[in-house]
């Protein structure tokens, strides 16, 4: 598998710069051994939305696809899909995971668009769009697929924006909006994408944030923030920006309170916050970001999990679950839940089928559960697992019949 640079560049050197990006070569490692999906003798799936708190189980190994990092995933609503990467090469295959039956499916490859890496992917309610990355060289294609008919659209390239990798995007109920990324240099340009007309706009550039990769985004219902990442020079930025496509119009994020600059970190959007942590050099440090009141208020140090870069993070409705990742000296298997209204942390579990040490990996929430799959530690990887972090209901109170007046 081909590594970004900037994965290895934690791994090995702090201070080297994030703008150039560098392939490395990992090889894939076998299918694990299928692990039991079961409590109490009870199958996982019946138990994952009301008897189980901080739990892993495996996920199926059996018609698992090749082993790949830096590739997407999306949530149907039903089925997690996973798609394209690098493993032993780069990769335009993908597959469909139903947690339910704990089985893989894989997506057709007729008309799929051409391998690469370091795309990006949004769930437009019937479809998923893919759009972006590399294949050594920055792409500016992209495909739609949907899963009903396991089939293939392809993308109008008409006004897309230029080629780039390590860009973001966010699905804004009618558009997608990719933004920023690595082309030939650091970009601040970016395009909304309709899948009704085959048709690109582009974002104004006027007031938009400086070029930078490696950043994050999230959609709040009316706006696409962006934050952090690493700039053309590779010094890591703290500045943002909020952009409206009603008006394609760009207001900046505040500084003041705002996180330290980074790079490699993970933002969620709770329905009135976006919350970011971790990223390059390390940092336990996050912030949260109120678009309202354009105010940082910091996240809680007690009881943080140890600094990280290239992790994960997913927002279950009431916390976030950051999990996975670089760490200062090795690939990690840990995590923290950090509870928003009691600005607490508490360490997600390493017992049971917690997933190997990796990174690079994607994570989706299905509404009860995390799941965590593929990534890389050296060696590209083909296992994941599923997190139940909902809390543990107690059973309702057994009906009892009024007695009888006595009498």
């Amino acid at each position: 598998m081909k590594h970004t640079y900037w994965v290895v560049l934690f791994r090995i050197a702090l201070f080297a710069l994030l703008a150039v990006l560098t392939p490395r070569s990992l090889s894939a490692d076998p299918a694990g051994h299928a692990k039991s999906n079961a409590i109490r003798g009870e199958p996982y799936f019946k138990i994952a939305t009301t008897q189980c708190i901080d739990y892993w189980a495996a996920t199926s190994s059996t018609n698992v696809p090749e082993a790949r990092g830096e590739h997407t995933a999306v949530w149907t609503g039903s089925e997690m899909i996973v798609w394209g990467g690098d493993g032993n090469t780069y990769l335009n295959t993908g597959a469909r995971y139903n947690p339910i039956t704990d089985s893989w499916t894989a997506t057709n490859t007729t008309n799929a668009p051409s391998v690469r890496y370091s795309h990006t992917a949004v769930w437009t309610g019937s479809e998923m769009i893919v759009w972006g990355g590399s294949d050594g060289n920055p792409l500016n294609t992209g495909g739609r697929y949907n899963p009903s008919t396991d089939t293939w659209t392809s993308m109008s390239t008409t006004n897309a924006p230029s080629a780039r990798y390590v860009h973001t995007a966010v699905w804004t109920g009618s558009e997608m909006i990719v933004w920023g990324g690595q082309g030939f240099n650091g970009l601040n340009t970016g395009g909304r994408y309709n899948p009704v007309t085959d048709t690109w706009t582009a974002t104004t550039t006027i007031n938009a944030p400086t070029a930078r990769q490696w950043n994050t985004t999230v959609w709040t219902g009316s706006e696409m923030i962006v934050w952090g990442g690493a700039d053309n020079f590779g010094h890591n930025v703290n500045t943002g920006g909020r952009y409206n496509p009603d008006t394609d119009s760009w207001t900046p994020t505040s500084t003041p309170n705002a996180p330290s600059a980074r790079a490699g970190h993970t933002a969620v959007w709770t329905g009135g916050e976006m919350i970011v942590w971790g990223g390059g050099m390390f940092p336990t440090t996050g912030g949260r970001y109120n678009p309202n009141t354009d105010n940082w208020t910091a996240t809680s140090s007690t009881n943080v999990p140890e600094g990280r870069s290239a992790h994960t993070a997913v927002w279950t409705g009431s916390e976030m679950i950051v999990w996975g990742g670089v760490g200062s000296s090795t690939d990690l298997n840990t995590g923290g839940r950090y509870n928003a209204s009691m600005d607490s942390w508490t360490a997600t579990s390493t017992t049971n089928d917690v997933p190997s040490a990796r990174a690079s990996h994607t994570t989706i929430w299905t509404g009860s559960e995390m799941i965590v799959w593929g990534g890389s530690f050296f060696t590209a990887l083909d296992s994941g697992g599923r997190y139940c972090a909902s809390p543990r209901l107690r059973p309702s109170p057994r009906p009892r019949s009024t007695p009888a007046p006595r009498p």
